[in-house]
């Protein structure tokens, strides 16, 4: 018995002589390097630590030295000068759950090329260190990052694990290409859900703060937001800058505001931007609402040829559509008032009123062309119940035929603009007159026009202009169906006798003043040429008692000069 006793207590002293040798190699390189040199034989891991540290004041931790972890062949996935390992009764029956990992002054890297790590912990804590995610659905640097996770059971695709809380804070942060510093997040994961219970950054010069969570479905539930003094400049055109929120399943915010902020893009641009908006979901490219609101205005509002000035909107949403109470905006040197309502069913816009004063406005180069391409599907018709229009200019500087109209007044009623998507006169009454225009460089004063239009047709009761010494009055019918045929009645007292060759009829074989009658039809196609659709027909008196009648077929004119009776003069 004796003996055995001896033996047993030089096996235990063998053994405590070959742990307190091991532990003591482990704290030098030769030994990190022996250790290291081992797991990456018998494994799939890179590992290398410069040395082991054990302190006896805290027994229960080690300390690895300028570590470097990786999957064999593949970029490093943590590179810290120190990690800290937390040791607690459970590695005895789960070597791989630590009580506590600390990583300090390094590197984490997070994608489908590095290792996912090996290691649990009841806590994963960092100081100082730098976060890369590049190639995953949340492009992500950081650096100067701080904070921990708790539990932290990462698996793979899922760095932070099925369930835990977190609070990390970062100094500087890129997220899919917005930088911001000073970032704080706090919040848990549970299963496929995520909750952001605060989260808060400088972006762009500004601020932002707010809360928000993710359902398992994929979409986005935004309690609050809030952004300050924002000042961002992007790339993007602004289709390319909102995309992003059309491709989420669905993002509901339930409140935004913006205060003070400043964006610009490569054809858009908002400065002094305030907008409070509550209750919204995006779904795609549509929206809903139960009792939503929207408030915005801002010093200048640009999107392609559109530049608005202090425009102000003051808009209701709910599952109807849209109750636009207040749109006000300084635009081309003028004034725009309306208000309304977008109806969800038939996606028809009615607007109560419209009120146009003092603009300056030169039509687009296009703008033919984009009044006969269709509008968007959610524009299938505009109705304005009441158009007023004071001391306007308008110009087209069509180079074929240019034309303006100066102090331009007007009023219609119940006008309908667009119908089926496409734009037109489609039905409703208006009155419109000028102080002077000119057609073509051919200069008339007081021109004026009446219509009322229906489904059947655009009927000009009154078209009227002084010209030279006298007046043209016309009246016209436009059909409004496919064929669009066209029928004009024209008088001329004492006008110039070729005051229509600008407009399109060949010069007059006559001088000075005249009286004259045309009456003409043609077809208003948006795929053909008119002017070989028209037939007309004009007699001409000039101040001489000269008569001439001309006869356009097809386009074409021949003429047969009259006899030369003992008329009485043009006056």
């Amino acid at each position: 018995m004796k003996l055995i006793g001896k033996l047993l207590t030089w096996l235990i002293v063998a053994i405590l002589v070959i742990i307190i040798a091991l532990y003591l190699l482990l704290q030098t390189r030769w030994g990190a390097g022996w250790i290291t040199g081992w797991i990456n034989s018998h494994s799939e891991y890179h590992i290398a630590f410069d040395k082991m540290d054990h302190r006896f004041s805290s027994p229960s931790h080690l300390e690895l030295l300028n570590v470097t972890f990786g999957r064999n062949g593949k970029p490093a996935t943590v590179v810290a000068k120190r990690v800290n390992i937390g040791l607690s009764s459970r590695q005895l029956t789960d070597p791989r759950h630590a009580d506590t990992i600390l990583l300090q002054d390094g590197t984490l890297n997070l994608s489908s090329d590095t290792a996912s790590l090996p290691l649990q912990a009841d806590s994963l804590r960092m100081e100082n260190m730098a976060f890369n995610s590049p190639r995953t659905g949340w492009d992500l640097s950081a650096q100067r990052v701080n904070g921990g996770v708790a539990p932290w059971l990462p698996k793979a695709g899922k760095v932070l694990g099925d369930k835990a809380n977190f609070q990390i804070s970062a100094g500087s942060l890129t997220l899919n290409g917005i930088p911001a510093s000073n970032v704080l997040v706090q919040g848990n994961i549970d299963g496929e859900q995520v909750t952001l219970s605060t989260f808060g950054a400088d972006v762009a010069q500004g601020s932002m703060t707010g809360n928000a969570r993710r359902s398992a479905d994929g979409s986005w539930h935004v309690d609050r937001l809030r952004l300050n003094d924002i000042r961002l400049q992007s790339d993007k055109t602004l289709s390319a800058f909102l995309y992003p929120l059309t491709t989420l399943a669905s993002l509901t915010l339930e409140q935004v505001d913006i205060t003070d902020a400043r964006l610009q893009g490569p054809d858009w641009a908002v400065t002094d931007l305030d907008l409070s908006l509550r209750d919204l979901t995006l779904r795609g490219d549509s929206w809903q609402s139960q009792d939503g609101r929207l408030s915005m205005n801002a010093s200048e509002f640009i999107v392609g040829s559109v530049h608005l000035f202090d425009p102000i909107i003051n808009a209701d949403l709910t599952p109807q559509g849209v109750t636009l109470r207040q749109f006000t905006s300084r635009w081309e040197r003028g004034m725009v008032r309306t208000s309304g309502s977008w109806l969800r069913n038939g996606n028809r816009l009615v607007l109560d009123e419209v009120a146009l004063a003092g603009l300056e406005y030169t039509l687009p180069d296009n703008w033919k062309a984009l009044w006969m391409q269709p509008l968007p599907a959610w524009l299938e018709s505009l109705t304005i119940g009441r158009l007023s229009l004071s001391r306007n200019l308008v110009i087209d500087i069509d180079p074929t035929f240019p034309w303006q109209i100066t102090s331009l007044d007007g009023v219609g009623n119940q006008l309908q603009l667009v119908k089926n998507r496409q734009w037109g006169a489609w039905s409703g009454n208006a009155t419109f007159n000028g102080a002077a225009a000119t057609f073509n460089r051919v200069d008339v004063r007081n021109p004026s026009i009446a219509f009322n239009a229906n489904a059947s047709a655009i009927t000009v009761s009154e078209l009227s202009a002084f010209a030279g010494k006298g007046l043209l009055e016309a009246t016209a019918v436009i059909s409004q169906l496919p064929g669009r045929q066209a029928k004009v009645s024209l008088n001329g007292r004492a006008v110039p006798v070729n005051v229509l060759q600008q407009w399109g009829w060949p010069e007059i074989p006559l001088a000075g003043d005249s009286n004259l009658h045309l009456t003409a039809s043609g077809a208003i196609s948006a795929t053909e040429l008119l002017k070989p659709s028209v037939n007309a027909r004009l007699q001409v008196t000039d101040s001489k008692g000269q008569k001439l009648e001309q006869t356009m077929r097809n386009g074409e004119v021949s003429s047969a000069p009259a006899p030369a009776a003992n008329t009485a003069p043009a006056p």
